[in-house]
């Protein structure tokens, strides 16, 4: 699922604000399909979150995400130029990575 994810990490009194929209279908297992038969669970399991390599917010996820997630969080002690970097895994063994320079405001 490479390329399936947007980043954006803007520095503004003393906070970093990162925000990533993912591209995933976040199947629960429970919905039907037109032919009436179960859609097999596939969703988003492990998040990380890395400021220039190191991590700094990890989230385990469900089947109660909704489809194409956006998080968005907040950061202390970084500085315009600093690397972040966020990575998924889901059930399936699948995964995607994407990483951005903080600018400031």
């Amino acid at each position: 699922m490479a390329n399936g994810m947007k980043i954006r990490a803007q520095l503004k009194n003393g906070v970093t604000e990162v925000k990533v929209l993912m591209s995933h279908p976040m199947e629960t297992g429970r919905r039907k399909n037109d032919f009436g038969e179960l859609e097999p669970a596939h969703f988003i399991q492990l998040v990380t979150a890395t400021l220039n390599g190191k991590t700094v917010m990890e989230a385990q996820w469900g089947t109660g995400i909704s489809k194409n997630p956006y998080l968005t969080f907040r950061l202390r002690n970084a500085k315009a130029g600093d690397r972040i970097g966020v990575r998924w895994t889901d059930n399936k063994g699948q995964g995607d990575a994407i990483e951005t320079e903080v600018i400031s405001a």
